[in-house]
This record gives structure tokens, C-alpha cells and sequence, in this order.
């Protein structure tokens, strides 16, 4: 084989002689410093999207999971009487922890982003809004509509179960993607990495023959393109993974309205993960220059 235990040794210890062989400089060596400079770069953002989806995912879940919504559509003279016998039958209610009537500025501030700041609540027919958060253990839905349909008639319960599910499928499905862009990325560099190393072997065809003449083993050969193709691409993606966690560090903090762009990044101890990027990219670099390595050298033969 041509990646064994003892070649994995050398390639840690280093050989000067078997490093001769690949040249330090030239296109190859570019093309693989700039490929995983750039697949590391992307990584980290990708990363961050995931780690970020979970985030919106597991708070849009959580959050619309426990509250609801009545909304009381009456005359505006009946409206505070309705919004008293409904606040009455929630009251009561087994598995409804709270439930208050919004004021007229919450319910104007909710309304300011598509109609302004200076709407007047009055002069339009506007519904009352109750919010309603419910306990651990939950409450009957369909219950609770009879009873506000048989006591409160203008009364209309939302418990957001059509708006929370898509919102988390479509959070999960972001985070999926994240890691499909990561396997993607992986494989892109897998494939430059290879790419590279068959030209460097095309390249150096006659230095090989000369050194099988001399008695080199192919594993000694191969040994010296996988150290410096696996060298470079540490290299490459370790600079990449910088840059883009500094990159990261520029995106707006998720602050007390934090939406998903302001949340985009990493949090706590998942400022750690970038650091494995150029572990990874150096290993799929390793098998792929040791998988054309091997092909190559069976094509020399």
C-alpha cells in the first residue's frame, strides 16, 4: 500500500532527500496553497451557517412552541368588554400560564414596520390582541376554540402551529445544507489536490524513472509528493481559516433583536471548530495524493 504506518511516520518526520523530488515552487504548488486557502475560507462559512441555522431552528421552535394568540374582532364599543370575557376564559383554562392583552402602543410598534410610526389605531378596525403562553404541560386547542366560539364570539385563537413548522423545517433545512456545502467543499479540494499531484507526477516522469533505476521504491517516491502536497494544503487552508474567522468577527452580534443575519456566526465554544479546518482539508489531501500517487506511479510503470 502506499499509505501505510511507517510512510505516516515520514511524513511527520520529514526527508530531505525524498523532498527533492517535488519542486517547492511552480504552478502545482500554487494551485494547491490558493485552492485550500480558498475551500478553508468558504468552510468557515459554511460552518457558521449551519451553527447558525440550529440556532434560528432551535429558537423559532422554542419560542412559537409555548405561545398563541387570540385576537378579538368586535365593534370598537364591544371590543374591551370581549377582551375582559375572553382574558376571563383563559383564566381558567388548564394549561394556559398567562395571557394579557397587548396595549395599544405594542400593538402600533407591531404594525410600524408596514404602516409607519405615526399610525393612529383608532382610525382603523383593527383586531385586539391577546398573548397567550402556555405551561409545560400544554392546553386543548380545539377545546379552547369552542369555548371562546360559544363565549366570546369575536374571539379567534392562533396557536402559530402553521407558521412554526415551516419556519423550523425551513431553518433545519438551512443548517443541511451547511454541511452539504462542506462535504461539497471537501470534495472540491480532493479533487484540485489530485489534480495538482498528477500534473507534479506527469511532470517529473523521468526524475521517477531515474530514481526506480537507482532502486527507489515507489513508496519512497510517493512519500515525498504526499508529505509536500499535504504540507501545502495545511498551509493553504490554515491562512484561509484565518481569514475567514476574522471575517467573522466583523458580521453583525446577535443583539436582543437578533434576527438570522445578525446571528450569523459562532457563539461560545464553536469558535473552536474553525480551528479543525485545516486538520481536514490536510487529511483529504493526504488520501487523495496517496490515491494519485498510487495511480499515477501504476501509469509509470
Amino acid at each position: 500500500m502506499i499509505l501505510d504506518q511507517k510512510m505516516l511516520r515520514g511524513l511527520v518526520a520529514g526527508d530531505r532527500q525524498a523532498d527533492r523530488i517535488v519542486p517547492p515552487t511552480g504552478f502545482t504548488a500554487q494551485l494547491t496553497l490558493f485552492a485550500a486557502g480558498a475551500m478553508a475560507f468558504l468552510a468557515v462559512f459554511a460552518l457558521a451557517l449551519s451553527f447558525a441555522a440550529g440556532r434560528v431552528a432551535d429558537r423559532w421552535g422554542d419560542e412559537l412552541a409555548r405561545t398563541s394568540t387570540v385576537r378579538i374582532v368586535a365593534p370598537a364599543g364591544q371590543a374591551t368588554a370581549q377582551v375582559d370575557m375572553a382574558l376571563a376564559v383563559l383564566s381558567t383554562t388548564a394549561g394556559v400560564e398567562s395571557a394579557r392583552a397587548l396595549t395599544s402602543e405594542e400593538q402600533q410598534a407591531l404594525l410600524a414596520p408596514w404602516f409607519g410610526a405615526d399610525l393612529a389605531l383608532d382610525s382603523l378596525p383593527v383586531p385586539r390582541l391577546i398573548e397567550v403562553r402556555e405551561a409545560q404541560s400544554g392546553f386543548d386547542a380545539a377545546g379552547l376554540r369552542l369555548r371562546l366560539n360559544a363565549e366570546v364570539p369575536g374571539a379567534f385563537l392562533d396557536d402559530h402551529t402553521r407558521w412554526r413548522a415551516p419556519l423550523v423545517s425551513a431553518a433545519s433545512r438551512l443548517r443541511l445544507l451547511g454541511w452539504i456545502a462542506l462535504a461539497l467543499i471537501a470534495a472540491a479540494v480532493a479533487a484540485m489536490v489530485t489534480l495538482a499531484a498528477n500534473a507534479a507526477l506527469a511532470a517529473n516522469a523521468q526524475v521517477i524513472a531515474v530514481l526506480r533505476l537507482v532502486g527507489a521504491t515507489d513508496g519512497y517516491i510517493a512519500k515525498a509528493f504526499i508529505r509536500r502536497f499535504t504540507l501545502r494544503t495545511l498551509i493553504g487552508s490554515a491562512v484561509g481559516a484565518l481569514l475567514g474567522t476574522v471575517a467573522m468577527l466583523f458580521m453583525p452580534s446577535a443583539g436582543a433583536d437578533a434576527s438570522f443575519l445578525t446571528g450569523l456566526g459562532f457563539q461560545g465554544a464553536t469558535w473552536l471548530v474553525p480551528l479543525m479546518i485545516p486538520l481536514l482539508t490536510a487529511s483529504v489531501a493526504l488520501f487523495a495524493t496517496a490515491f494519485a500517487a498510487r495511480r499515477a506511479l501504476e501509469a509509470l510503470s
